[in-house]
């Protein structure tokens, strides 16, 4: 049957469920990402929002040019570029040579992509002007050979990278929490996947490996916990007759507007939380309070009013414990849900049930053991410290 036959309208939830049905990793961390349309794209891509999701942008016009295997390859190359971290950190700083690593991360991943899912115009490793290229390299690896060649050719690849960042617009933080992100969505595919005989689809055998290996990768949770101050902040306005109002000058006050957050840090100090792992919490509060007020929220089995304090910018504490009870998350984010908080950040060892739904955004800091055995599962964040 010819490739024109095979083309028909292009319909996103049916390719979709073709990776649930074909390759269930690819369609469990499918899930976890986000997908609009926009013929402003020529072609797809994939990106890292300013909060720290993930986006995948696409071209129906594009999609409707391909047939229903190049379909699934386009998905499943999007999604590598995100397992290969190609979007978040793995970029040149020589922002002259960003198009030759576009088509050096292509090289990478369609190395691993049946044949008949690429379209024809890819950049793969054997062929064409890199029919000396070897297969199944890194992305360093042909971005070098490239620069040795000083080769262009090949086009701009299969996909849009327009969306990676190359200016540095989004926050180093930003990207921690997309790293962060990124490897629970691929601890629960790979989960997803091993629960069934050979339900990892495609995905070789090498790419496995890689995969489990950065599931066990660390982040920067600092930056993280100072990203979540960051975004949490919100502008209050008020009048001011030192500032002339621009579009009525002399009639009306102008407004002057603060940024602040007020946050709420829930530091658990139940029996089960060791010295050494509330002695990191601190340490790092101390480093938290060079830039932002807080409010410290201690708790075990209920929150004691009486010591809720404000850790005032600028001030440095020594590590305290005041409770040594049981666990009980309710009592924190009830404290909060009935005050005028922007966030709540849980320091815990998250042994405890799951809490009540909080009103604001809420995150989670734990240790490594509290990071891969909670007590119970959540879509918030959860972070894992040092």
């Amino acid at each position: 049957m010819s490739q024109e036959i095979q083309k028909k309208e292009f319909d996103l939830n049916i390719s979709l469920y073709s990776l649930l049905k074909e390759e269930p990793f690819f369609a469990a961390l499918s899930r976890h990402i986000d997908k609009r349309e926009s013929e402003a794209c020529p072609t797809a891509g994939v990106r890292v929002t300013e909060d720290g999701r993930y986006e995948m942008v696409y071209s129906r016009k594009f999609f409707n040019e391909l047939t229903d295997a190049q379909r699934l390859g386009v998905l499943k190359h999007e999604f590598y570029h995100l397992i290969l971290e190609h979007v978040t950190t793995r970029k040149p700083e020589d922002k002259e040579l960003f198009r030759r690593w576009n088509i050096a991360a292509d090289l990478a991943i369609n190395s691993h992509i049946p044949r008949n899912e690429l379209p024809e115009s890819c950049c793969l490793p054997g062929e064409g002007p890199f029919k000396d290229y070897d297969t199944k390299q890194v992305a360093e690896y042909y971005f070098a050979k490239l620069n040795q060649d000083e080769n262009d050719e090949g086009g701009e690849g299969m996909d849009d990278h327009s969306g990676w960042d190359e200016n540095g617009v989004i926050d180093p933080a930003a990207k921690e929490i997309a790293k962060q992100r990124l490897k629970e969505m691929m601890k629960d595919a790979a989960q997803e996947a091993t629960k069934r005989s050979n339900s990892w689809g495609t995905v070789s055998e090498e790419m496995r490996k890689e995969i489990m290996n950065r599931i066990q990768g660390k982040v920067d949770w600092r930056s993280v916990l100072r990203y979540f101050v960051k975004t949490s902040r919100r502008a209050d306005k008020s009048s001011t007759v030192k500032r002339l109002n621009k579009r009525y000058p002399m009639v009306h006050p102008g407004k002057k507007v603060r940024r602040h957050a007020n946050i709420a840090i829930a530091i658990d100090q139940s029996g089960s939380v060791d010295d050494g792992l509330l002695e990191k919490f601190f340490a790092e509060l101390n480093n938290l309070a060079d830039i932002a007020t807080f409010t410290i929220v201690p708790f075990d089995t209920e929150v004691d009013e009486k010591k809720v304090y404000v850790w005032k910018k600028g001030q440095h504490r020594k590590t305290e414990r005041v409770l040594c009870g049981g666990t009980n998350f309710d009592a924190p984010t009830k404290y909060v849900n009935g005050k005028k908080f922007d966030g709540l950040v849980v320091m815990t060892d998250m042994e405890a049930p799951r809490p009540v739904n909080c009103t604001v955004q809420r995150i989670w800091f734990t240790d490594q053991r509290g990071f891969d055995n909670p007590y119970f599962k959540t879509s918030e964040r959860m972070i894992c410290v040092d």
